[in-house]
């Protein structure tokens, strides 16, 4: 029986789909929009919106939570500083879905997954410094 197991496989092993879907969540938070397949949209959307769930109620165990289904340190303070208060009013719906055309090279269609009320100079822009090494101290 398959109870309970919904979800779009995408051609790819449960750990490989697991961190398909860490990478392009801390993509979307990072730049606030980004470009994939509709099926990939479709099935990072409730991941996401769950993640902007958690950081909206806040708190040690949801940080650790969100934390543990993310991976990227600057990403989840983003997460939890900025999108936590900016949906704060808002009750689910923190993404939409607009679908783009079709990829040439395989005919693939294309869609862009995005934040409603994004910050629109967050697209392309680094999350923080760039540290070299010259920025080190040797002991």
């Amino acid at each position: 029986m398959r109870h309970r197991v919904g979800g779009r496989k995408l051609q790819r092993t449960s750990a490989h789909r697991a961190a398909l879907f860490r990478n392009m969540s801390a993509a979307l938070i990072k730049h606030e929009q980004i470009t994939t397949t509709v099926a990939k949209a479709k099935e990072l959307r409730p991941y996401v919106e769950k993640l902007v769930t958690l950081a909206k109620k806040g708190g040690l165990s949801n940080r650790r939570l969100a934390q543990s289904r993310l991976q990227d340190d600057a990403q989840l303070t983003k997460l939890f500083d900025v999108l936590a208060e900016r949906y704060a009013d808002r009750n689910g719906g923190y993404t939409r879905i607009i679908k783009a055309g079709i990829r040439a090279s395989d005919s693939s269609p294309i869609a862009i997954i995005e934040f409603v009320d994004r910050d629109v100079s967050a697209k392309g822009q680094d999350s923080g410094p760039v540290q070299t090494e010259d920025d080190f101290e040797e002991a």
